[in-house]
């Protein structure tokens, strides 16, 4: 209903309020949003927002979500939160069981020094430096609708990192039990598009051209 009242404010004499109490049915509602989406006009959009919980994913993947910055975060502090045993390893090391046991012997050897470098008086600000890029993280993320499409549509891409693509799989998950109309916004480029804009396609559409 906020797209609604944004969307018909913008053409209209009525004052929002008014457009509001007004009311109107979901099918019309449904079809107004799809229009806008359809015609490029995504500003009213940004109106209505979501706010998700995120835990243990590793700060190489906090480190690319964050470049989305058309949304706000609450991220956990490495400088007052103890660093958790958690770690995250990637599926192409997990397949390696050599190369699995040296990442996992290293990332302990890593948190070893971590906890040295604090009991010898070393502030946790600076003992920080030596964590690695696998450390779990947990972070509050609310993003407005039209951002999340955007982000959606460059994480969802089979070309985008591994862990940010699980990530907004789960995204557009969890949009979807709440109203899975908009849920369906939430596509990769190609899908919006028509076409694959990258050097190289998949396969799920063709190329431009």
């Amino acid at each position: 209903m906020v797209i609604y009242t944004a969307a018909r404010t913008c053409y209209s004499s009525a004052h929002p309020d008014e457009i509001q109490a007004k009311g109107v049915s979901l099918e019309k509602t449904r079809l107004l949003i799809k229009k806008i989406v359809d015609s490029g006009h995504h500003s009213v959009l940004e109106h209505a927002s979501f706010t998700f919980a995120i835990s243990g994913m590793s700060r190489a993947c906090s480190h690319q979500l964050v470049r989305h910055r058309m949304a706000s975060y609450s991220q956990q502090s490495q400088r007052y939160v103890k660093p958790s045993d958690d770690s995250v390893i990637p599926p192409s090391i997990q397949e390696n069981e050599l190369l699995c046991k040296e990442f996992k012997s290293l990332v302990k050897e890593i948190k070893n020094l971590y906890g040295r470098l604090i009991k010898e008086g070393i502030p946790k600000e600076d003992a920080r430096y030596i964590l690695p890029n696998a450390a779990a993280t947990n972070i509050v993320m609310t993003m407005n609708l039209r951002e999340l499409m955007h982000a959606s549509a460059l994480r969802l891409c089979t070309k985008a990192q591994w862990e940010i693509r699980e990530l907004f799989t789960k995204i557009k998950e969890r949009v979807s039990q709440v109203d899975n109309f908009l849920a369906n916004f939430l596509n990769s480029k190609c899908i919006s598009l028509g076409y694959c804009p990258e050097e190289e396609s998949c396969g799920r559409t063709p190329r431009k051209g």
